[in-house]
């Protein structure tokens, strides 16, 4: 399915290459056309907007990302399902038996290391 797209994806971009070319050929011809005069004035146009695209772009103050991440915190916590109180007791009781069971076993092994150091070193 996947390769089905994309040869339709590709099939669309070889339809409106050329048209594309062609709006590029009749812009650098209208650039041929056009007197110094209005050609001065075309770069000055062009200038202006770049200098209006880099004040958009300007970052923002840190108080608005904060806020914005704040808000955003604040949504996705609302989205999580928080578990019960017998959930958390039973979870939390299984948790307490698995680490005391580790460190019973912990403990057998080191007492019986110990005393099996004690015989080798006596």
């Amino acid at each position: 399915m996947s390769k089905k797209k994309n040869l339709k994806e590709n099939k669309v971009l070889s339809e409106t290459a050329p048209a594309e070319e062609e709006a590029v050929a009749s812009q650098q011809a209208d650039d041929k056309a056009l007197p110094a005069k209005d050609k001065a004035e075309k770069s000055k146009d062009t200038k202006q907007n770049a200098k209006q695209d880099k004040k958009k772009k300007e970052k923002k103050p840190k108080e608005r990302k904060l806020a914005k991440k704040a808000r955003e915190m604040s949504s996705e916590l609302k989205k999580v399902t928080w578990p019960g109180f017998a959930e958390v007791c039973k979870k939390t009781g299984i948790v307490l038996v698995v680490v005391l069971v580790f460190a019973v076993v912990l403990f057998g092994l080191d007492t019986l290391f110990g005393y099996l150091f004690g015989l080798l070193t006596a």
